[in-house]
């Protein structure tokens, strides 16, 4: 498996966990009313806003690739480089949403639900997993096509069996967690994750800023300022992987560097900052 389809696999697996954390706490809500008519009545539009979000979600991939390859070749390279830097910039978005509203994301849900119940409103419900699933999948189309356009070398076959893996691998993942902290606990699973989508948000990032300099649209700033290429190339397996997960360049240019160092600065600032607070277990069992 070539390594953008390997990140392909991990974005969605941690995206699709996501999403699945939040149907639960719906699903575990719901089972807990008294009355099994709203329990059932609950459930219908649970799935029904599911469905409508993996519908929208579907929909703006569709619009995502076909407004793409409807470009001509300059264009459609300007709108790649654009899309890779829109995927670093939403990872780390997701990574410190996370960290702000993980704490109280239960708590939050299920007052809304509590409201919403009182009033007989199950269309909350619906809306609450809709826009869950539509989010994660919005931004999971986002990651993908910005991945692959960053290496436009694997089939669609290949695409599709990475996309059902990743898949596979979260709902597997969810009934692991679910099982507690036994096993593996949501804290050190979202702890791990954080660090390798911070590594690959700076990974995409060093990517689009290759693309808008070799489009001319940014300075190198300076020459290749070293080569360990004969050491450890940034392609083939083991290279290729580094690069697409960290960012390293073999040979990389004064841009590159600058601006890969501001990124985990900024990361390092932002995580210290007292409106970040670390991330506390997010499901009360």
């Amino acid at each position: 498996m070539s390594s953008q389809l390997s990140n392909v696999v991990f974005i969605l697996w941690r995206e699709s966990v996501e999403a699945l954390l939040v149907i639960g706490i719906l699903s575990a809500w719901l089972s807990q009313q008294d009355n099994p008519l709203s329990i059932t009545k609950g459930r219908r539009y649970l799935w029904a806003g599911v469905g409508a979000g993996l519908a929208l979600a579907l929909i703006f991939a569709a619009v995502l690739v076909v407004l793409g390859d409807s470009l001509p070749d300059d264009a459609q390279q300007i709108y790649q480089a654009v899309t890779v830097l829109i995927a670093s910039a939403l990872i780390v978005q997701m990574v410190f949403w996370m960290r702000r509203h993980g704490r109280t994301l239960k708590r939050d849900l299920e007052s809304a639900l509590t409201k919403a119940a009182s009033q007989e409103s199950w269309w909350s419900v619906f809306i609450l997993a809709m826009i869950a699933v539509a989010r994660e999948g919005s931004e999971t189309a986002v990651f993908i096509y910005g991945t692959l356009s960053a290496g436009k070398n694997d089939s669609l076959l290949a695409t599709l069996g990475a996309i059902a893996l990743g898949a596979a691998l979260a709902a597997c993942t969810y009934l692991l967690l679910q099982l507690g902290n036994r096993y593996l606990s949501w804290r050190v699973f979202f702890r791990m994750t954080e660090i390798m989508l911070l590594l690959l948000a700076g990974a995409l990032l060093v990517t689009g800023i290759d693309n808008l300099v070799s489009l001319d649209y940014l300075p190198a700033l300076s020459g290749r300022l070293w080569d360990t290429s004969t050491i450890l190339p940034d392609r083939g397996i083991v290279g290729g992987l580094l690069a697409s997960l960290t960012g390293y360049r073999a040979k990389p240019f004064g841009m590159e560097i600058l601006v890969l160092a501001l990124y985990w600065l900024a990361i390092y600032f932002a995580i210290r900052a007292p409106s970040a607070p670390i991330k506390q277990a997010i499901i009360a069992k």
